[in-house]
């Protein structure tokens, strides 16, 4: 029954619009923040939420959320196919529930759940690789959560080299706003960018609200809850 009613509404809801309303509203995600984000994926079930596979064979959602370049590329994904799309799995072999051993090596592996910053063996062996430069903040846990949820628990040494490459260049990875960096480099972004982020992310959620009313709540994906 769900099928015959998704196929006969049609998998790309961007079809409804027009091919300049549909460029103006793939440029006006960008300017949606986080929590409009994922009110908009709550509501339709597309994850965002990262999940953790474990060795008894259960998948739990996790505390862990995906960056705004990967939710927004399941929004693009909904709009031109229906479908929610999967969770970001980390997979099972990589998942420790148990806490790290206090000596660690440099060819040790930092496994999903071991960093944290309560683990001062891991903290410490970290700023013994990078000669004190290591500090906890978000760029090592931008740069773990990449390599776990490629399948991979990187060495303690090949975290501290991946970790202080992308330190020199963290202005490209943790700006809060993506689309303040392109308006910066077009010099649209004046004092009154808040306004504009909050006009363009008000014209997106009326567009999506217009092209998604017509899909039954039957035909959601459940979300991907704790």
């Amino acid at each position: 029954m769900i099928a015959r009613i998704e196929k006969a509404l049609g998998s790309n809801l961007l079809a409804q619009l027009t091919t300049s309303e549909q460029a103006r509203l793939l440029e006006e995600l960008n300017y949606m923040n986080l929590a409009e984000i994922r009110a908009f994926c709550s509501e339709r079930g597309i994850p965002y939420r990262i999940v953790a596979e474990y060795p008894n064979g259960q998948v739990k959602a996790t505390k862990d959320t995906d960056r705004k370049p990967i939710v927004l590329a399941r929004v693009r994904h909904y709009l031109t196919t229906g479908q929610a799309g999967q969770p970001t799995r980390i997979p099972a072999t990589i998942v420790r529930e148990e806490r790290p051993p206090a000596q660690l090596e440099p060819r040790d592996r930092l496994y999903y759940r071991w960093y944290a910053k309560e683990f001062e063996g891991v903290m410490r062996l970290l700023r013994d690789l990078t000669a004190g430069r290591f500090r906890d903040g978000a760029v090592a846990r931008v740069v773990a959560m990449e390599f776990w949820t490629r399948g991979k628990a990187p060495t303690f040494e090949e975290f501290a080299r991946t970790w202080t490459k992308t330190k020199a260049e963290q202005h490209r990875l943790l700006t809060p706003e993506y689309a303040y960096l392109t308006d910066l480099r077009h010099q649209r972004a004046d004092g009154d960018w808040k306004a504009l982020r909050k006009a363009k992310a008000r014209s997106a959620l009326k567009t999506l609200s217009r092209i998604t009313s017509s899909v039954p709540a039957s035909t959601r994906s459940p979300s991907t809850r704790r």
